[in-house]
């Protein structure tokens, strides 16, 4: 579906801003792949592209591959941006850019739809989803261009229902520039976790694409060169999961007919463990990893930000039950809690040891606006606007202890020798329980061959040569090719080469504490 009734043709520029180093967008495995520059396609800038009305000129540019020029602004008469609060100011400085040439500038997308006093400076802000706000947005500049002389602020009030949406622009994108494939089932979740501004932002009832539309999604994906791993983007892949399990069998028929090609991931609750038949289901239809927000191993922690649903299950059993389906664990984890001791620390590390998970996202609390922690703390005068701090909290224990204890954890946690220590238990007792796929003439096939030969050269020339964990990595992958297992050497050094790399900045001061901090360790870019 495309917005119709619009006679008048526009040429849109959407820009997709780039990212302040992260510790989830595995910059520094980029050049052990063999071309890889970014981290997923944005989703949202893609299906606003494939909305626009059929006759308006569009051109896609994601800065992270590279930046937008001169003549793609001269070319332009509005300009598209979106993304989240950690691109805030690369998202102002390409409003300036767009300025510089007298383009009116429309941002939408999640952190303009919670905070749309961070961006003063856009002639549009687009608030909330796809729906009566982005016909309007149309409208008005089918009927004029030049930039308004007030910012004008539309809000979605009729949301488009997903199952009309359209199959995002993917071609507009250099798919296989990218470490991952993205893709959305679903959008809302039911749970209200304190700290998670998705309820407010989305809503507590999931709403869906259809299973029709997820596969010819996935088929255009493929068409657009994207075959390794794709990833649900949906913030509870079984946030419906009557829908989850009519999804799953139409998986699984497309991974028959295309071969098996392709790794599935998502994002889901722990709460999955109790339901094997939808983790069989998600087995069959070769999902790998799951990101599961297990936040704390504390259960005062979990009651108190309103996480019941991680103890349906003992949280050990609950990692166990999955991986026993073949299926990776990649966890979130919080610091800087309410209820976290001076001890926090040191439980973090032994469960970092119990689980075996290797990759968990340690972050500082940061309370976002449209949450119940952000009411909570702004009434209680805890909230801080200090861009020269990791976190706006102001925890109970002293920050710099807290941010201390981050770092600490992030050295231990990731030391190479304990990291590829995990790794080798996810080879030899989670990922042994894969689906024995069929050898595809895909997968047989000498482009595939090459690009495998390109990444285990680079591995071995820039980790095991010259790298500064030589030993660990050898030990390692010596191990791996004696079992003949190529791939788990590949996929666990690949991102085990990032975790490292980012951790040892991290305990050294050089990286944000959180995610979703707007501290830029690199120079900012000028915003108006």
């Amino acid at each position: 579906m495309r917005a119709e009734g619009i006679e008048t043709a526009r040429r849109i520029l959407c820009v997709f801003p780039r990212y302040t180093s992260s510790f989830g967008t595995f910059e520094y495995s980029y050049p052990l792949t063999d071309g890889v520059r970014a981290f997923m396609p944005p989703q949202g800038l893609l299906l606003i592209a494939a909305y626009l009305p059929e006759h308006w000129p569009v051109r896609f540019i994601d800065e992270n591959l590279r930046p937008a020029t001169q003549a793609d602004f001269e070319w332009a008469e509005a300009v598209f941006v979106s993304g989240m609060h950690i691109q805030r100011q690369q998202m102002n400085d390409i409003c300036r850019r767009a300025h510089d040439h007298d383009l009116p500038v429309a941002i939408g997308g999640p952190s303009v739809s919670a905070c749309p006093d961070y961006y003063p400076s856009f002639d549009y802000l687009h608030v909330g989803e796809l729906g009566d706000a982005t016909n309007e947005l149309f409208r008005r500049l089918a009927e004029d261009t030049t930039r308004p002389d007030r910012q004008v602020v539309l809000t979605t009030k009729d949301r488009l229902p997903m199952a009309d949406f359209p199959l995002p622009a993917y071609e507009l994108a250099e798919a296989k520039k990218y470490f991952l494939g993205s893709i959305q089932f679903s959008s809302g979740c039911p749970y209200q976790c304190e700290f998670c501004d998705i309820p407010g932002l989305y809503g507590r009832n999931p709403r869906l694409k259809t299973p029709q539309q997820i596969i010819a999604e996935l088929d255009k994906l493929r068409a657009c060169g994207m075959t390794d791993t794709i990833y649900f983007v949906d913030d509870n892949f079984i946030g419906n999961r009557k829908a989850a399990m009519e999804l799953l069998p139409h998986l699984i028929a497309w991974q028959k007919r295309t071969g098996y090609v392709t790794r599935l991931a998502c994002e889901a609750t722990l709460n999955i463990a109790k339901r094997p038949e939808i983790l069989e289901k998600m087995h069959e239809a070769f999902f790998v990893t799951i990101f599961v927000g297990i936040e704390t191993p504390d259960p005062d922690a979990l009651k108190a930000m309103h996480k019941d649903q991680n103890m349906m299950v003992p949280i050990l059993e609950g990692v166990r039950t999955i991986n026993s389906f073949g299926m990776e664990v990649v966890s979130g984890i919080i610091m800087g809690l309410d209820t976290d001791k001076p001890e926090t620390g040191k439980a973090l590390l032994s469960f970092v040891d119990e689980s075996r998970i290797p990759l968990l996202t340690i972050n500082l609390l940061q309370a976002l606006p449209k949450t119940p922690l952000w009411d909570r703390l702004e009434k209680a005068g805890r909230l801080i606007d200090d861009e020269g701090r990791d976190s706006n909290v102001q925890f109970l224990l002293p920050y710099e202890d807290v941010v201390n204890s981050w770092r600490k954890c992030m050295e231990v946690a990731y030391e190479p020798g304990k990291l590829f220590d995990r790794y080798r238990y996810q080879c030899e007792h989670t990922y042994a329980n894969r689906i024995k796929v069929p050898v595809s003439p895909e997968m047989k096939s000498w482009a595939n061959v090459r690009r495998g030969l390109v990444i285990l050269r680079n591995i071995f020339w820039k980790v095991g040569v010259l790298g500064t964990y030589r030993r660990v990595f050898w030990k390692f992958a010596l191990g791996r090719l004696k079992r003949g297992d190529i791939e788990g050497l590949i996929s666990a050094t690949l991102v085990a080469h990032h975790l490292i790399t980012f951790a040892r900045a991290a305990s050294s001061g050089r990286q944000n504490a959180s995610n979703y901090s707007i501290r830029l360790r690199e120079a900012s870019v000028p915003a108006e």
